[in-house]
């Protein structure tokens, strides 16, 4: 397995253990996060690492099953499905514990010489996973 995608792995371990000493390690404050179906950017390991614990709050379960990797140089591309289970008041599901698989691209562009994630960018299927929480 090439260099940049065993960094993307690890990357995306940490990411969906919530390990955030280990994720930090991977930020600079010039590292960029950009949700771009929902056209959300945060800049920074400060304020990647405050977004993710907010948004991973509660999770019981968070993984990324990947269907497809394939890299160029130092840009890795992943495609697959994040798969989320946790209390469903986050989601508008109060009293509710919720089980989605909300499909995505997830390209990181890395630093190969730091080791650090230059660029994380998500393109999410959201309108599945709100298909999803309107069946639960």
């Amino acid at each position: 397995m090439p260099v940049a995608q065993q960094y993307a792995m690890q990357y995306i371990h940490a990411l969906t253990h919530q390990d955030y000493k280990i994720l930090r390690t991977f930020y600079s404050r010039d590292s960029l996060f950009y949700d771009k179906t929902a056209n959300v950017k945060y800049k920074g390991a400060r304020h990647i690492l405050a977004f993710f614990t907010r948004a991973h709050s509660g999770v019981l379960e968070y993984r990324f099953d990947v269907d497809h990797m394939f890299n160029n140089g130092s840009l890795v591309v992943l495609i697959g499905s994040y798969r989320l289970r946790g209390p469903g008041e986050q989601y508008g599901k109060p009293g509710k514990v919720i089980d989605i698989a909300v499909p995505g691209v997830t390209t990181l562009k890395f630093d190969m010489d730091k080791k650090r994630i230059v660029e994380h960018i998500d393109l999410m299927d959201y309108q599945t996973m709100s298909d999803q929480l309107a069946s639960q």
